[in-house]
């Protein structure tokens, strides 16, 4: 298939003239822009507390291929190897130069070139190649080392550490030297040349990665094992769309960047250092978000690489597990119990956002961490994560901070999270008291010590200090506690429920919608999707009119210039109601966002903001994985309800991993079509299940037989509202699986 033709192939003849949107490599470990001569590693940092940010790490392959003679330039990104490539061919002889990050063998990257000649001749044939390598970087101070197998080799370490007491990190780099030119032999029909490029945190580790890398290519494998790789990565997953074309190439450009901010599915032996909003080719100012991690892993990007890979979604919670003293350090500096997790966070957990109003205040991602905990769960059945694994501890101690953070209000009977909250020092303790307007009122009267805690930042940030924010009241599910507590057989601590059926959800029962919090006036202007999140993903109950007026107050008001993730979410609401015309012209926003030709998305659609946004990306691949299908993780069961818009006439989504089974779905206008795959990779349930299809109008109940196609009429004249069936399995079928509905 020419690249023309293949979804899968951006190709162009003209790089963009702005270089921000040239393509990133990455494997989950290392992380590059090509041609830029700056790299990332996960995990390396430098800078304490606010100022720590992605150290910038030279990189050696930052080479452009140039001839003399006029040529004909062509650069591609395939997708489905992960190479992006520049051929330049001229009247005698092509010239192509390759570039990747190794998909399996994390630790490399490898630039590859191949001259072939078009006739015979005598004279040899030179190109050249341009670096921008200097072995400097402005984070680590770095020195050069012994030579190593004929490679070069420098080591450096950080300059600060992310805390005092913690350890600056160090930094090896060998790599194959590269000559400014390289020559075709007289009579030599061709020549390939091959360069790699060994990253590791030690000399040991570093030398042996090279090694590796030498053996793989005197083989003849190092190229191979790669594509090896990426092709047993889309066989665990693929999404494509029958309908428009730019459609198609943008989902197939977000699912192939997402995978690229995560390890292979396989092996991963080196701690994973978590997914930031550019990525790990980004992150060395502040456009980039400094490379911090924060909810746009778990709430955007996570969902959509949970639905297919359950080892890649592990490999997120293991990342939180791991700064869970950073996040007792971050509870205990506010004043409260448990677990608060950071709004930025870099590998210790302790905060590290420079503005230290977001870090403080925006303390829904500690609901946006556990809901990430609990979608794994519901779609695995592997309790292990949360017992050896410390997932228990993760979900038990943000359970204690939301208790320790209410406020109990005796008017209303019910518990608040206040936006300015007060406390009296008392010996080493802090006391609540009520929440007070005038400062300086209470201070005169009390005469007493008194510390104004941290405030409340809901997602849209452009208000804060706010009271019972309906997003961060709603995502503080100690709900989930008590259940894993139950699961588990741990002891809850009566309050978990007490807090969980009392917290107040706030609610105008005048105009019947959510107001964004106490106080919101309606019509004002909001930065990103906040409230329109709480029927999906937060699976709030309410009815579909209040649905339907969330989406209609907020959707005129949301800032046209906010994050790219917001839309996916507006376009969701509206395929709940069944009207996905309406859905796609909202998606299709997101098209502003994708800077081609290489599919590369910017956060705001001028172009501005993070650049790679992952977290835009997440938010469109919702859009489909749960918006088109309808797809809802429940305790018990899969919920599917497929809805197309009139552009696209399929949907294939294959992999959807549930319970151990892999199971590919199929979505046209009229039918929806589920095989379970004869031989899933399903290590991760604790028992093997028989899954079936449940109808929720009828009560049929259909089996799904590894191997055997499932077909579902589906009508297209009712609206939506409800799922029209779920996918359980046989051993733990409930009575209340079984609610009314309405009909499609």
């Amino acid at each position: 298939m020419s690249s023309d033709l293949d979804p899968y192939i951006f190709t162009t003849d003209t790089l963009p003239s702005d270089l921000r949107f040239l393509p990133p490599l990455a494997n989950g470990l290392l992380g590059w822009k090509v041609y830029n001569n700056i790299m990332h590693m996960g995990g390396i940092y430098n800078g304490e507390g606010g100022r720590c940010h992605r150290a910038d790490v030279p990189c050696p392959l930052s080479v452009r291929l140039e001839v003399e003679e006029p040529a004909e330039h062509m650069f591609s990104l395939d997708t489905r190897s992960g190479i992006f490539s520049h051929s330049l061919t001229t009247s005698s002889f092509t010239a192509s130069q390759s570039l990747y990050a190794h998909r399996f063998y994390s630790n490399l990257m490898v630039m590859e070139v191949l001259l072939v000649r078009h006739v015979t001749s005598e004279q040899p044939i030179t190109v050249s190649l341009t670096t921008s390598f200097t072995p400097r970087s402005k984070d680590i101070v770095f020195e050069s080392g012994p030579d190593y197998e004929g490679g070069s080799h420098i080591l450096g370490q950080t300059k600060t550490a992310e805390f005092p007491g913690a350890s600056c990190h160090t930094v090896h780099l060998i790599w194959t030297p590269i000559p400014l030119t390289l020559t075709l032999q007289p009579q030599q029909p061709q020549a390939r040349w091959g360069f790699i490029l060994a990253v590791a945190d030690t000399a040991d580790s570093a030398m042996a990665r090279y090694d590796e890398g030498l053996s793989l290519m005197a083989t003849g494998s190092l190229r191979p094992s790669h594509v090896k790789a990426w092709k047993e990565m889309w066989l665990q997953s693929t999404v494509e769309v029958v309908g428009p074309q730019d459609l198609n190439k943008a989902v197939i450009g977000c699912l192939f960047y997402l995978l690229s901010a995560f390890p292979f599915i396989y092996e991963h032996p080196s701690p994973f250092g978590g997914v930031s909003p550019g990525g790990l080719s980004n992150g060395g100012d502040g456009q980039d978000y400094w490379g911090h991690v924060f909810w746009d892993q778990d709430i955007w990007m996570y969902p959509g690489i949970a639905l297919f890979y359950p080892k890649l979604a592990r490999a997120v919670l293991e990342y939180r597990v791991g700064t869970i003293e950073g996040a007792k350090d971050n509870a205990q500096k506010q004043g409260y119990k448990g677990l608060k997790f950071p709004w930025e966070s870099a590998v210790s957990g302790r905060e590290v956002c420079p503005e230290d109003i977001y870090g403080q205040q925006e303390i829904h991602i500690n609901g946006d961490v556990t809901l990430a905990f609990q979608h794994y769960l519901h779609l695995t059945e592997d309790v292990s994560v949360f017992k050896e694994g410390r997932g228990s501890e993760v979900i038990y101690g943000v359970a204690d901070y939301w208790v320790s953070r209410v406020t109990w209000n005796p008017k209303d009977q019910m518990y608040h999270l206040l936006g300015k909250h007060l406390c009296c020092c008392h010996g080493d303790k802090l006391l609540n008291l009520i929440y007070v307007s005038n400062l300086l009122r209470v201070l005169c009267a009390l005469k007493m010590f008194l510390v104004l805690l941290s405030g409340v930042m809901p997602p849209d940030e452009y208000y804060n200090n706010v009271n019972n924010s309906v997003y961060t009241n709603t995502v503080a599910n100690l709900e989930f506690a008590a259940e894993l507590a139950e699961l588990l057989q741990h002891p809850a601590p009566k309050e978990w429920m007490e807090v969980a059926k009392r917290i107040k959800i706030p609610f105008d029962e005048r105009s019947q919608y959510h107001p964004e919090y106490d106080g919101y006036i309606k019509g004002h202007p909001v930065k990103q999707a906040d409230t329109v999140m709480l029927g999906y993903p937060l699976g709030l109950d309410m009815s579909a009119a209040v649905r339907r007026n969330d989406l209609q107050a907020y959707e005129p008001v949301t800032d046209p210039q906010g994050p790219a993730m917001t839309w996916g979410m507006f376009a969701i609401g509206w395929l709940e109601l069944g009207e996905a015309d309406r859905a796609q012209l909202l998606l299709d926003k997101c098209f502003s966002n994708i800077q081609g030709p290489f599919q590369v998305w910017s956060e705001s659609s001028d172009g501005s903001g993070a650049v790679n946004f992952l977290t835009g990306m997440g938010g469109f691949m919702q859009a489909v994985l749960f918006g088109y299908t309808g797809f809802r993780v429940r305790q018990d069961s899969l919920d599917f309800a497929p809805l197309l818009p009139g552009s696209i006439s399929e949907l294939c989504v294959r992999g959807v991993n549930y319970l151990g089974s892999q199971m590919d779905w199929l979505l046209r206008k009229e039918e929806v079509c589920i095989i379970v795959r004869e031989q899933a990779n399903g290590a991760f349930s604790s028992k093997s299940h028989d899954l079936q299809v449940v109808l929720k109008t009828s009560g049929a109940k259909i089996p799904l037989i590894p191997g055997n196609c499932v077909q579902l009429l589906v009508c297209r004249a009712q609206k939506l509202w409800h799922s029209i069936g779920e996918i359980e399995h046989h051993t733990t079928m409930r009575n209340t699986d079984f609610l009314p509905v309405q009909p499609i």
